[in-house]
């Protein structure tokens, strides 16, 4: 593994091989600052009542690597500045990016999370609506604390544009001739919109110009994108024991995803005619059908390929960044998180 000190010097731009070098680095660099984010985020969500305490310390166990409050950290260092209001915008953040993950489970009707029962199971689909507004009305509250209206409008524009991902989906649920232009809209949506609120406000509250706050910002996006297309792929090709979350999901609710799409669009009239009506009535059950095909077509590769373009894209906006150990971990980020190590 690449010492801290090849990190500082710029002699390692070699891809790291585990998740743990990756946030043995990250936690070298900013570890004083995810501590306390953690601490932010569970002040804020404390609660007299035992019920509510018993649904937080629940989702407490499937949260996850924090790319959401990294990649806002690592801005603010990449950019010269963490400030105290960073720590509180990455909580955040990190309770925006949960609750969407406690209404997701619903909407997929999803039994498990990080190899954990969701809400919904452990409890039911109320408790899990009612809990994701609870994390949302307090992250709004946690934003107001930073003492200017520029934050909550900024993270209240990014929430909306993650509702409409999310509604888009919905509606496109059942819609096996969705376009991959719909697709990358739901997405930049539902997933890309808060990565890329989060480098924005690590770089905005760093005192960055709007040129670099801009480039940053589409950083988070294209990574965002990225991570959701090797999401998408992983839904088809991943286990449940090795993902740690439910999966075939995308083709039990007949959700296209990209792979999916791209494999509709190489086939004859006849054949994707014939895969539509094996998603329609057999939802998961059509997998295995849906892989030999990509195989055979190379579509997982094309698709991971398209990942990894837009990887290098992302990385390729931090130019407008002085080297730095922070600069450097962003620019490993996008391609760590195509391999679902975030």
């Amino acid at each position: 593994m690449p010492t801290y000190f090849e990190l500082q010097t710029g002699s390692v731009m070699s891809r790291l091989d585990t998740t743990a070098d990756l946030l043995q680095l990250v936690h070298q660099e900013i570890g004083a600052e995810l501590v306390r984010t953690e601490e932010i985020f569970d002040e804020e969500l404390a609660s007299t009542n035992p019920f509510v305490g018993d649904i937080i310390a629940h989702t407490r166990r499937f949260r996850g690597k924090r790319l959401r409050p990294i990649l806002l950290l690592l801005t603010a260092k990449a950019c010269g500045n963490i400030s105290d209001a960073h720590p509180i915008l990455a909580a955040v953040v990190e309770m925006i990016h949960t609750a969407t993950l406690v209404h997701d489970d619903v909407l997929d009707m999803a039994d498990v999370r990080r190899h954990v029962a969701t809400v919904n199971v452990r409890w039911n689909n109320e408790t899990s609506v009612l809990f994701g507004d609870y994390l949302f009305t307090h992250a709004f509250h946690l934003a107001a604390s930073i003492g200017t209206a520029d934050a909550c409008r900024i993270i209240g524009r990014a929430t909306n544009r993650v509702c409409e991902g999310e509604l888009s989906q919905v509606r496109h649920r059942g819609d096996l001739d969705l376009t991959e232009e719909a697709y990358f809209d739901m997405i930049d949506g539902k997933t890309a919109e808060l990565c890329a609120v989060a480098c924005l406000l690590g770089a905005k509250y760093a005192d960055s110009s709007s040129t670099v706050v801009d480039a940053l910002r589409e950083y988070g996006r294209e990574l965002g994108l990225a991570f959701q297309i090797a999401d998408d792929v992983l839904d088809i090709m991943g286990t449940e024991d090795a993902i740690g979350k439910t999966l075939g999901t995308d083709l039990d609710q007949q959700k296209l995803t990209l792979p999916v799409i791209r494999l509709l669009s190489s086939l004859s009239s006849e054949e994707a005619n014939e895969l539509r009506r094996q998603i329609r009535d057999d939802g998961c059950n059509a997998g295995p059908e849906i892989i030999r095909l990509c195989q055979e077509k190379g579509i997982l590769e094309e698709t991971a390929s398209t990942a990894q373009e837009i990887a290098n894209r992302a990385a390729k906006r931090l130019s407008i960044l002085p080297e730095s150990p922070a600069r450097r971990l962003l620019e490993l980020l996008p391609g760590l998180a195509i391999n679902r190590v975030c």
